[in-house]
């Protein structure tokens, strides 16, 4: 093993990192006071709190437009690859990782970017290709959302490797992208190129991982269905000669009680539930994206309203370590996780539920200086 391995490659059996804290709301359609408003500054503090603590990722959301209804919510979002060089600045360990549509970034200036990223993190840097869902921010860009997107995401991030590994300037012609005697430096710190990941449930999601992704997010309606789509996963990048991990991604209320943790899962996600936003968010969602199980939509509103269609971690921090547990004992290798107000939450999470975790043999102790 390197010395220095990339923060998803240390030997914890589950990996954790924190997901969408760059855009208003995180992942939840709350009207509640307290709900994360992203701002810089509680952004920072989160990022050096969730470093300190041997944390493993920082994964951003890319969002262009918000989703109406009375907060708007992800209307205020940073944009993620400068999100990305930020954070590399004021964090020493944690995997800063940048999340890009491919139709709305050229993969030339992707590449010089992400290099740069990986620079400024001595190595820490990650991308998260997203192929795009949301016709509203393509139009914004003025562009139109094709049926290939994942064909168009294949080419993108052949360009960008070749960009990473080869010695001379070349011509490429394909469907998508017509370019000529391209070339770039400085190279990223890791070799071949940074890690990457996609967040996919499709097939052709998962087919495109296969071919481009190291790891794979992908959601589940229950944790032994998960079983089965690692088990796809591995096939599909087996026949590619390849090898994927698969993550998951969790939304977070932990408490001191069972039912303190449930009345504020209901106060927030049902009672004070942006209701407007939320049937614009999942309309879309159940119609361009295919990121779900199509009974999730039908049979998990509340998981939307609280945190995006992923799943609920709702308990005391041993309910919480036990889900936890279930989830590794599935086959994923880590998580991600988003809670109503970060800066507010994580540290109860990290104080209480770390240690379990580390007790449980998924975690072994912060190793943050290796």
């Amino acid at each position: 093993m390197d010395a220095n391995p990339h923060p998803m490659r240390r030997p914890h059996r589950l990996k954790l990192g924190l997901f969408s804290m760059n855009a208003d709301g995180g992942l939840t359609l709350t009207r509640v006071p307290e709900r994360w408003a992203a701002t810089w500054d509680d952004i920072a503090a989160v990022a050096r709190m969730a470093d300190e603590a041997g944390l493993d990722f920082l994964l951003p959301i890319a969002r262009w437009k918000g989703f109406g209804g009375e907060m708007n919510s992800r209307e205020w979002s940073f944009e993620t690859l400068t999100f990305a060089a930020a954070l590399a600045g004021i964090t020493r360990r944690i995997a800063v990782f940048s999340t890009v549509h491919v139709p709305m970034l050229h993969p030339v200036f992707a590449a010089k970017a992400l290099a740069t990223v990986d620079h400024a993190s001595h190595g820490r840097a990650g991308l998260n290709i997203v192929c795009g869902w949301n016709p509203e921010e393509f139009e914004l860009f003025g562009l139109e959302m094709i049926k290939d997107r994942y064909a168009q995401g294949l080419e993108w991030f052949e360009i960008m490797s070749r960009i990473y590994t080869e010695d001379a300037p070349f011509d490429y012609e394909g469907r998508f992208y017509s370019l000529k005697n391209v070339s770039g430096k400085p190279r990223p710190v890791q070799q071949p190129r940074p890690v990457t990941l996609n967040a996919a449930f499709s097939p052709e999601g998962r087919d495109f991982a296969a071919k481009a992704a190291d790891y794979l997010f992908t959601t589940f309606t229950e944790v032994e269905k998960g079983r089965e789509t690692i088990a796809d996963m591995r096939a599909r990048a087996a026949g590619e000669g390849r090898e994927v991990g698969v993550y998951t991604t969790c939304h977070v209320v932990c408490r001191p009680t069972r039912a303190e943790a449930e009345d504020y899962y209901d106060h927030y996600s049902r009672a004070m539930a942006d209701e407007a936003s939320l049937d614009i968010y999942t309309a879309g969602k159940q119609k361009h994206s295919g990121s779900h199980e199509a009974d999730a939509y039908r049979l998990y509103r509340q998981r939307f309203a609280a945190g995006g269609g992923t799943y609920p971690l709702v308990g005391t921090p041993e309910d919480i370590a036990a889900e936890l547990e279930r989830i590794a004992a599935a086959g994923f290798e880590g998580t991600t996780l988003s809670f109503v107000n970060f800066r507010d939450e994580l540290p109860f999470f990290l104080e209480r539920v770390m240690p379990l975790l580390t007790d449980a043999g998924l975690r072994q102790g912060n190793l943050s200086d290796a």
